[in-house]
């Protein structure tokens, strides 16, 4: 090959080898800008988590003033005389062999290190136990209405608490020495025939409409029923889904949007089920009735022309019957807060998590390149030092 034609081989290859050097150069950098990104995010995230916990803490302190205080042991003495939340227990625990009586015999037995070897905390509890109403007749009515099968039913929050209460063999099969199956044979009490499980994360569609403005108990702004003249039913009483209480505590942020129980697991139970005075009154307004209905009386209809005819039944567990609420209304409020404020917390963990996933992917990627880089300047170096003369030459001006 003629000198001139070396040369131009030559400094083809050394531009070459410089321009790739440049370039891993540069992706260094780019990465090098992602870490110093992510490791930004996650410093104004850790900062935001540690504002919470403080403000948390200033809450739970003003809270502890109350609870040590005279008034507080007078609201828990008036709580404790009514004891109708322990009777509903007390039912749930009678029901030999299930999943529910299983879980809340171990609770009463305080082996809260064996049950959470179980049962992480995405466990709110059995729908019995999720609301009151305020009287009897009422509580018979929509327990009935709902089933014991449903009435025993757990609540989970995600998918994953669901699958932490039953877990299977390589060839498909129950394992009976895990989950909520290996608790009940721990205590004796082998967990007998299917039992229902509730994911607040899959129920589709939950109540997206607003709520009654100024109500503590969050009740859904649900239109009455209008006859066709316009007019709402005679004897219309109103939904059941806002006719229960919910402890206040699941009111909301029991899901990643924030939902609490009434707009989840209770609109998806009783939906828009309307409830009336007499019977007389409800076959009157089944013009107007769409997702069913109960009167005070006993009378009971699914849906449009499917009626629930017959003596009414006692189920064997019911909602219990609401006490009157002896905390102060500020007290209520530091306590929804408190609700609140942690529900934005774990939200910052999930980012914080997210944010450290990505750091760590970065911080690979940055120490891949960097060996090649390393690599690549060791096998070239050599050959552009010796030809960086003839480079010098070529960009000289003649």
């Amino acid at each position: 090959m003629p000198g001139g034609e070396m040369q131009d081989s030559e400094f083809f290859k050394v531009e070459t080898i410089i321009g790739h050097s440049q370039k891993l150069q540069d992706d260094l950098q780019k990465l090098g800008l992602k870490i110093k990104h992510h490791e930004n995010n996650l410093k104004f995230l850790k900062s935001q988590s540690n504002k919470l916990d403080y403000s948390i803490l200033e809450m739970q302190v003003s809270l502890g003033r109350y609870h040590s205080s005279g008034a507080a042991n007078v609201g828990r003495q008036n709580h404790n005389d009514a004891q109708t939340e322990q009777n509903t227990i007390e039912q749930i625990v009678n029901q030999d062999k299930t999943a529910a009586g299983i879980l809340y015999q171990v609770k009463l037995r305080h082996e809260s290190a064996v049950i959470n070897s179980f049962i992480n905390k995405g466990v709110v509890g059995v729908v019995a136990t999720l609301a009151k109403v305020h009287d009897d007749n009422l509580s018979r009515l929509l327990s009935e209405y709902l089933g014991l099968e449903t009435m025993l039913a757990i609540v989970c929050k995600a998918n994953e608490d669901v699958e932490a209460l039953e877990l299977y063999t390589k060839e498909g099969q129950i394992d009976n020495s895990a989950g909520l199956h290996g608790l009940g044979s721990s205590i004796g009490r082998p967990l007998d025939g299917r039992f229902l499980v509730i994911s607040l994360q899959e129920l589709r569609q939950p109540y997206a409409g607003k709520f009654v403005p100024g109500d503590p108990q969050k009740r859904l702004a649900l239109l009455k029923p209008k006859l066709p003249n316009g007019e709402c039913p005679t004897g219309f009483l109103g939904f059941a889904v806002n006719m229960i209480d919910v402890d206040f505590m699941n009111l909301s942020c029991l899901t990643p949007a924030g939902h609490g129980l009434r707009e989840t697991l209770f609109y998806g139970l009783f939906s828009r089920l309307q409830v009336y005075r007499t019977r007389a009154d409800m076959q009157r307004a089944a013009a107007c009735i769409s997702d069913g209905a109960l009167s005070l009386d006993g009378g009971m209809m699914r849906s449009t022309g499917v009626l629930c005819l017959g003596s009414r039944k006692d189920i064997e567990v019911r909602f219990p019957i609401s006490s009157i609420n002896f905390l102060p209304d500020e007290v209520n409020k530091t306590m929804e807060q408190i609700k609140l404020l942690e529900w934005e917390k774990e939200r910052i963990s999930e980012d914080m998590q997210r944010e450290e996933e990505l750091l760590d992917h970065v911080k690979s990627s940055f120490d891949m390149k960097k060996q090649v880089f390393v690599k690549y300047l060791g096998e070239s170096s050599p050959y552009v030092t010796q030809n960086k003369s003839m480079l010098g030459e070529r960009n000289s001006p003649r």
